[in-house]
């Protein structure tokens, strides 16, 4: 289930073997994507970095004679994932779920199932659509915690669980982190973000990014040995304190986890009733 934390670490990975390196071929199964292609060749420009923004992957192409500057915008929403190859390794996935292939001359990166993808003038970036109107990143550079404080209250009528992941208060945080993050702040999902104080919601935003950041440190792993935790355990079947574990024993109280649908979406939530008691939704915890 990819959010920031798996956005972040395969932008890494992807600048690392791409950057600075000649695109030698471009293929996609998207027609607006070939159409860009075909007016103003990707093949030629250099990839000049790979970042992630929220859930976002950009990729900054350097400008030809014949066009400005494009960046590749993707979101892999549920499914969608980039690979790595050598040339002419076989790939892992069948060749019926590529959606886009980035030929360098050491590497080719291929993005499978990923529904959305669009170029983007590099300019118009920052100044219009999706990425224009995200809010701050836990796991940017530049990530400013009192803007997405004040973010949050501006949504004063949403659930905080639905708050955050409204993309346009803080970027990056998906079910998974929203379930574990108001678990370790000891705040009920339910609770109205008007009803919560901004300490409270200063404490929320913290552990967003401590947990996020531990997630993409140089010794968080993708792998089956590794994987998303938030519990600092080692055990990998003890990496999560309440996502997925409907039914079984609170890690801290012993109290059955609780799971319901949440949202205009029925986003699932997880959560410990005594832990995250609804009428002591402002309380907050270790």
């Amino acid at each position: 289930m990819p959010e920031g934390d798996t956005i972040h670490r395969a932008a890494r990975t992807l600048h690392t073997a791409l950057s600075g390196q000649r695109v030698e071929r471009f293929e996609s199964v998207f027609a607006h994507l070939t159409r860009v292609d075909a007016d103003t060749p990707i093949a030629g420009r250099v990839m000049e970095q790979v970042e992630a923004r929220g859930k976002h992957l950009l990729m900054w192409l350097s400008a030809v004679r014949s066009g400005a500057s494009l960046v590749l915008r993707t979101h892999m929403r549920m499914h969608g994932s980039w690979h790595i190859y050598r040339p002419g390794e076989r790939w892992q996935r069948p060749r019926h779920e590529m959606r886009i292939v980035i030929e360098t001359a050491p590497y080719v990166a291929v993005a499978f199932t990923v529904p959305v993808a669009e170029f983007v003038d590099a300019g118009d970036v920052d100044r219009e659509g999706p990425i224009a109107e995200l809010g701050p990143d836990p796991l940017g550079d530049a990530f400013d915690a009192a803007a997405a404080v004040a973010r949050l209250q501006a949504r004063g009528d949403l659930e905080i669980a639905d708050a955050l992941l409204d993309q346009r208060a803080i970027a990056g945080i998906g079910n998974v982190f929203k379930s574990e993050i108001l678990f370790a702040a000891r705040v009920s999902p339910f609770a109205h973000v008007r009803a919560l104080g901004p300490e409270a919601l200063a404490r929320i935003v913290t552990i967003a990014e401590r947990q996020m950041r531990a997630n993409v440190g140089e010794t968080a792993s993708m792998s089956a040995a590794g994987g998303r935790r938030t519990t600092n355990r080692l055990d990998p079947l003890a990496r999560l304190w309440v996502y997925g574990r409907r039914g079984l024993p609170c890690r801290r109280c012993g109290t059955p986890i609780q799971r319901a649908k949440q949202g205009p979406d029925a986003r699932s939530t997880y959560w410990c009733e005594r832990c995250q008691p609804r009428l002591r939704a402002s309380g907050l915890g270790a």
